[in-house]
């Protein structure tokens, strides 16, 4: 049992990386502990009491939620992904959260890939590529956000009216189960890893073991597990471009997009920038054969999105061939069961103009 209560921000950021775990998840990656770690000694993951750890070739790095990509490409090596959550209300993320994103990464891919003293000496480790995907309720820093791009950071904005509902899901439960903690003598409150063991439960089908909760503290976490999962209202899933980066994609009806995406699994959209109030730009997505099929919205950082729409003009022809040829199409990938659907959204890249 726990004897020191935490407080309102920590447990909203606690539960927002469970609910990127599930993202992971349901978006064709497997949520990966330390007994997935199938490797002889040394261990390249560890649990202790901050959660999950990941060695690096100087030291072990803590990550919120780390997932591995299901299929690994041809000729190139098994895709993981770390995410880092921040529940912010007003600040938003800043350059030192990025940059030791980026510290992180570059640690880890430059980790020892051969067994020198174990047995099996000489023995090829696998190898695996990593990458790091910040999301934020508040948005990010001008700052942060040319770091993340130069460094190949993937940032997630979450402050657009459509994750309100996500956002305030998060915030409910968080501060309906610290008033049951407050009112909890303090000998008998349940430790931050117990919740999350017993949350991930149905999220993640992962077995939480010997976790005893009362009822009154499993009830949010159980309506909150179910609302994920029914995704009536949760509409996001993640998206991923032939870009550094990883787009995070609402819907209010993102099974709407789901059917048509399944008659349709490879089909051409349009992309729109919308009015809306957020802290970055927002963007949205239709079919352009059936506009009225669905809508996808994301928002990209304003250093992002300068990016990529910058005119094509005074670029050398490999230059624009290549950064055409990138921003073409992006890759959504659906949960059905254990099998991962592959949807294909593609575009002309000179639709992605702020002047039209």
């Amino acid at each position: 049992m726990a004897d020191k209560l935490i407080g309102k921000g920590p447990l909203r950021g606690y539960l927002l990386e469970e609910v990127l775990a599930w993202l992971l998840r349901s978006s064709g990656f497997e949520v990966l502990t330390a007994a997935d770690d199938l490797d002889t000694e040394p261990k390249v993951l560890k649990e202790d009491k901050n959660g999950l750890q990941v060695r690096g070739r100087g030291a072990w790095h803590q990550v919120d939620a780390l997932g591995q990509f299901r299929y690994v490409p041809p000729f190139s090596l098994p895709v993981r992904l770390f995410v880092e959550a921040k529940y912010l209300t007003t600040t938003p993320v800043r350059l030192p959260t990025v940059r030791n994103g980026h510290g992180v990464i570059h640690d880890v891919n430059e980790a020892e890939t051969t067994t020198l003293t174990a047995p099996g000496a000489g023995r090829p480790r696998t190898r695996y590529r990593y990458n790091y995907a910040i999301f934020s309720t508040s948005g990010f820093s001008p700052v942060a956000q040319d770091y993340a791009l130069a460094h190949q950071i993937s940032l997630i904005d979450l402050s657009t009216p459509d994750f309100a509902v996500l956002r305030d899901l998060v915030k409910n439960t968080a501060d309906t189960v610290h008033a049951v903690l407050e009112a909890t003598p303090a000998a008998q409150r349940p430790k931050m890893s117990d919740m999350r063991a017993y949350l991930r439960g149905p999220l993640l089908d992962m077995n939480p073991g010997d976790v005893e909760l009362a009822d009154a503290i499993r009830g949010p976490l159980d309506y909150l597990a179910q609302a994920l999962y029914s995704r009536s209202q949760l509409g996001l899933v993640l998206a991923f471009p032939a870009a550094p980066f990883v787009l995070g994609l609402a819907s209010d009806d993102l099974y709407s997009f789901v059917d048509y995406a399944r008659e349709h699994p490879t089909h051409a959209v349009r992309p729109r920038r919308i009015n809306q109030p957020a802290s970055h730009p927002v963007w949205e997505l239709r079919s352009a054969e059936h506009p009225e099929a669905y809508a996808l919205r994301f928002s990209l950082p304003e250093r992002i999105e300068k990016w990529i729409v910058a005119q094509d003009e005074g670029m050398p022809s490999r230059t624009r061939y290549v950064k055409r040829s990138m921003l073409s199409t992006m890759t959504l990938y659906w949960m059905h069961g254990e099998h991962a659907q592959t949807f294909q959204l593609r575009y002309e890249p000179s639709e992605l103009r702020l002047d039209r």
